[in-house]
């Protein structure tokens, strides 16, 4: 099978999956407390509908969406409201959340199966939109907004995302192994919503086994799917880099995908989207890969919505002496996290507990040019931080900014050590204030 690929930048790191990739998916047990958040998604927070003694169960809605661009939030699991709190996500972000305290003994509401098949389009988006789904890569964007095409427009192409380009994260590539079937099922739900002419899943080949596994199982259910293997090259998985390695089309600056056709779906958000139609099972828990060279046990690991980092931790047997660097997702696109009671998210696609990588010390700029070569979106990250660092922020915005994916290959390739993306953060904060 030909490999495809973007053309410009991007970078070759070590993958590191061989930690966590031969790890089935372990169940963890209830912790006693989870701290579900109000901001689990792009868009409005949801309006808590629960107060301080409230009890609760399994899947029911505990939080309303409080606009289009917003999603429903479900209680994970049977119990008590215990406290109502700020918190701070992985993020960084502080969202409002409901403390609850788990029952000993939990509920399994959704073994009742349903036959999606046989309902419309609408109903199916709407479904979707009930059981706060969202899209799992990490962008937490609505699916249902994504899925709803607006009048005037067509997606003829429904692209899937089983990239998984960030090193050490495995939970799409252990979700494809175990769940094939179901993983498919997922897609053909979120084909009959866009009713496109094309539906591609593409997929790295460090998990050619997985491309190899669905295409099997593909054929033997007769679906209208073509894999496709793409090379290793970070950051593959980006929508813009996947739709013009898969399709051949550039997404304009500014716009979206649906600008040229698309609609891209995370791998895992296609096994949320089966389990909401099939069994209307709303996102209360999710696959979450803990890894990196610092804890003792890596592994992946199936957790309720809520769960705290330290449970994680716990459950992959602790970690080592040599911790220093705590992660919520991957290492180019995730957030240095403080404290290990950040409660697991709807996005939380990884923990990682990393040794001391590289030094701290940043130099000054050389004037290499690396990060000009390796930028995907073909922008000028020495240039751009140079002026968000003197307060330029006006022309910073007019070297495309906010056209940045904060991918981190700047950083990566940098020889100076400088907080490239960082900056860039910082940058569209102020810029936008600067308007």
């Amino acid at each position: 099978m030909k490999l495809a690929t973007f053309r410009r930048g991007g970078v070759h790191p070590d993958d590191k999956k061989r930690l966590s990739k031969d790890r089935k998916i372990e169940r963890l047990p209830f912790p006693s407390e989870l701290i579900v958040s109000m901001s689990q998604h792009l868009g409005a927070p949801a309006t808590p509908v629960k107060k301080k003694g409230d009890t609760v169960r399994r899947g029911e809605v505990i939080g309303t969406a409080s606009s289009y661009v917003s999603s429903p939030v479900h209680s994970p699991a049977d119990g008590v409201v215990v406290d109502v709190r700020k918190v701070r996500v992985p993020s960084g972000a502080v969202a409002d959340a409901l403390v609850i305290k788990c029952d000993e003994t939990q509920s399994d509401p959704f073994k009742e199966e349903f036959d999606w098949k046989k309902e419309s389009p609408e109903a199916l988006l709407e479904t979707i939109r009930e059981m706060g789904i969202v899209g799992m890569g990490g962008a937490t964007f609505p699916t249902s907004v994504k899925l709803n095409i607006p009048m005037g427009k067509k997606a003829d192409s429904l692209i899937i995302n089983a990239v998984e380009c960030e090193p050490y994260l495995t939970s799409d590539y252990r979700v494809m192994m175990e769940r094939p079937d179901e993983v498919l099922e997922g897609v053909m739900a979120a084909a009959r919503i866009v009713s496109p002419d094309n539906i591609i899943i593409g997929i790295e080949a460090n998990k050619e086994d997985a491309a190899q596994l669905l295409s099997s199982r593909i054929e033997a259910k007769g679906y209208p799917i073509r894999v496709q293997l793409l090379k290793m090259k970070y950051p593959q998985g980006d929508e813009k880099q996947l739709i013009k390695a898969t399709l051949g089309r550039e997404v304009p600056s500014g716009k979206l995908p649906l600008d040229v056709g698309a609609v891209v779906c995370n791998i895992g958000t296609t096994y949320a989207i089966y389990e909401a139609v099939r069994f209307h099972k709303p996102l209360i828990e999710r696959v979450c890969t803990v890894s990196g060279e610092s804890v003792c046990d890596p592994k992946n690991v199936i957790a309720p919505i809520g769960t705290k980092f330290s449970d994680l931790i716990a459950f992959a047997g602790g970690a080592r002496e040599d911790l220093v660097s705590l992660i919520a997702g991957g290492p180019m696109m995730g957030f240095a996290v403080a404290d290990t009671d950040t409660p697991m998210v709807k996005g939380s696609g990884g923990v990682l507990m990393l040794p001391r990588m590289l030094d701290d010390i940043s130099f000054p700029c050389v004037l290499c040019g690396k990060c000009v070569q390796h930028c995907p979106m073909g922008l000028m990250p020495n240039k751009m931080f140079r002026n968000i660092k003197y307060g330029n922020y006006k022309a910073a915005m007019d070297l495309g900014l906010m056209d940045c994916k904060e991918c981190g290959c700047c950083a990566y390739t940098c020889p100076s050590h400088l907080p490239l993306v960082q900056g860039f953060k910082l940058g569209k904060k102020l810029g936008r204030q600067a308007k």
